[in-house]
């Protein structure tokens, strides 16, 4: 969003744009509008937490569970730059209530879902909602509080942002833990209801409402243009592993590029006739900020699949509860936090680029030895143990988050500040979706291969256990074989409650087949697919990190220092110069 003269706010001129009268109410207006970016941060995390219970209680499929999450995050991408347009023009009062209206009616329904298709729909309602929200707390900040007050406003929501991190798991591990009145999985999304409803009362009563009376247009072609663009990619990826990866869905993909191409010829005819385009396309001739995007891209992308994974290998893998699981990713979001405050405040100002260099090196180096105390540990791995790699890659990923986005914005004028950071929290949702699409390729798609590499590993002890069950040798590698077979179908289900034909029928036993028998094929059956997890897991962790060596390589194409500059983004390097341009509007 552009710069622009705010209405419904005191000044003391058109030169200096600084506010003179402070409204009294700004602060419980602080509150309001903080506790809506806790509540939609806190969501994020509770999801990935309760993603387990909602696929079992559910019976949902792979892809539904993908889903689940990615819809949020590419509704909430298509929609966040519109949605801070439509603030600037309606009032970002207004927008900021129909948005909270909107989640938190979402959540209702998210809460209510019957089945997976339902709790899909509310989720991608859920993201275009917050996407109406979310970009009026930073323009609200702005035109309600002076440029004294500011700092410590941003303090404060830095604090809100690192306590939702940490918060979001074990809230999430708890509620799904205590099954309040038989909902299971239900509170997560119920929670939201009388914060929501609390919240729009009293920002009803102490927010100003703002404009910009000179607003650019709203681009709907080219919301259009994108959404569709972005759909024919992503779908096919979700959805290939359980249709059997048919050709239209390649071609979709294919189709997309096409669609996409269109989405910038229009921008760009756009940006030339009436200076109002969705995607300022001219930023592009930044070398800084182009490769900044895709820098942006490619990390939350890794990051996308990383953390939708993990969730699955502690509760599928290793067999932790919500809690347990909730828990055990403390140390990671500690070490974010505090990394994420001595990067922007000490380490930057300092030493520049080579901080976020070294953070992803760092978040790389953590993720290579978790992969190997994992393979090492293999189903033993205890919390404790996970604790210092998980706190490793934790204060990588804080030197990482903080900082980049005043890197990569320090050669955008101050002018199109606002237009780049929109770009940029776009670039960092849809890399999230894209991640979580990806999973079905680097994860799902390989649970056949995984299952029969822990099959074949757990032969000697489940032949063991035969013939000491007085099975003949010859027998017991049979009834092996059929193990397998059945382990291995079961890994390549779409939906992971069914039943392959290969499978015995529990309704009804072999009658042939002792009961001895039937307890170690179902014990053992459990441990393979719980090291089918682990397996795919520590595999797509080198995806991750091989990830973060790539993000590593593209930071050479940012500034080594960020500079301060004139309005015009014309001064040279003045090392240790912070750049206030375009703040994210979240870290999701």
């Amino acid at each position: 969003m552009a710069d622009h003269e705010e209405t419904g706010v005191a000044r003391p001129n058109g030169i200096s744009g600084e506010i003179t009268n402070p409204d009294p109410k700004r602060w419980l207006a602080l509150a309001v509008i903080l506790s809506a970016a806790f509540m939609d941060l806190l969501d994020v995390t509770i999801v990935n937490v309760a993603i387990p219970s909602i696929q079992s209680q559910m019976k949902a499929g792979y892809s539904a569970i993908q889903w689940i999450t990615a819809g949020y995050a590419l509704a909430f991408a298509v929609v966040l730059i519109t949605g801070g347009r439509l603030g600037d023009i309606f009032g970002r009062k207004r927008l900021f209530m129909i948005g909270m209206t909107g989640f938190t009616i979402a959540s209702a329904l998210c809460g209510l879902a019957a089945t997976p298709g339902m709790l899909i729909g509310a989720r991608v309602f859920q993201g275009a909602m917050a996407a109406l929200m979310v970009p009026q707390v930073m323009a609200i900040i702005h035109v309600t509080f002076p440029a004294n007050e500011r700092g410590k406003v941003m303090g404060m929501f830095g604090g809100i942002v690192g306590s939702a991190a940490v918060a979001g798991p074990i809230v999430g591990g708890l509620l799904v833990q205590w099954n309040l009145l038989g909902l299971h999985w239900r509170p997560i999304f119920l929670v939201n209801l009388p914060v929501g409803i609390f919240g729009l009362i009293v920002a009803f009563r102490v927010i100003t409402e703002s404009k910009a009376p000179h607003a650019t247009k709203l681009d709907l072609p080219g919301a259009g243009l994108s959404v569709a663009g972005l759909f024919m990619l992503v779908f096919p990826l979700m959805q290939g592993r359980d249709l059997g990866w048919p050709l239209w869905g390649w071609l979709m993909m294919v189709a997309a590029l096409p669609v996409l191409a269109a989405f910038v010829l229009y921008e760009r005819r756009k940006g030339r006739r009436d200076a109002s385009p969705l995607v300022e396309l001219s930023l592009f001739r930044f070398r800084s900020f182009a490769s900044g995007i895709l820098t942006n891209l490619t990390f939350a992308t890794t990051l996308g699949v990383f953390f939708l994974v993990w969730s699955l290998y502690m509760q599928l893998g290793l067999g932790w509860t919500p809690l347990h699981a909730g828990l055990t990713g403390i140390p990671f979001s500690i070490g974010v936090s505090a990394a994420a405050g001595m990067s922007v405040q000490f380490l930057v100002p300092k030493f520049g680029r080579k901080v976020v260099q070294f953070g992803v090196l760092l978040m790389g180096g953590g993720l290579v030895l978790y992969i190997e105390m994992a393979k090492h540990l293999d189903q033993g791995f205890t919390s404790i143990q996970m604790a210092l790699p998980l706190l490793i890659t934790g204060i990588g990923m804080g030197l990482v988050v903080a900082p980049i986005f005043d890197l990569i914005l320090t050669d955008v004028p101050t002018r199109d500040a606002g237009s780049a950071s929109g770009l940029l929290n776009t670039s960092q949702q849809l890399g999230q979706a894209f991640g979580i699409a990806l999973t079905a390729l680097v994860f799902f798609n390989m649970m056949g291969t995984n299952a029969t590499k822990a099959v074949d590993d757990m032969l000697p002890a489940i032949t063991h256990q035969l013939v000491a069950a007085g099975v003949p040798a010859p027998q017991a590698d049979q009834v092996y074989a059929s193990f397998k077979q059945c382990a291995v179908d079961r890994a390549k289900e779409k939906d992971p409650s069914g039943l392959p034909a290969s499978c015995p029928n529990p309704a009804h036993p072999d009658p042939h087949q002792s009961p001895a028998v039937g307890q170690i094929l179902a014990s053992q059956g459990v441990k393979a697919g719980q090291q089918t997890m682990i397996n795919g897991y520590e595999r797509t962790l080198w995806f991750v990190a091989g990830g973060q060596f790539l993000v590593f390589l593209l930071m050479f194409f940012l500034p080594k220092n960020v500079r301060a500059k004139d309005p015009n983004g014309t001064s040279g390097d003045v090392e240790g110069a912070g750049s206030g341009a375009g703040e994210p509007v979240f870290a999701h």
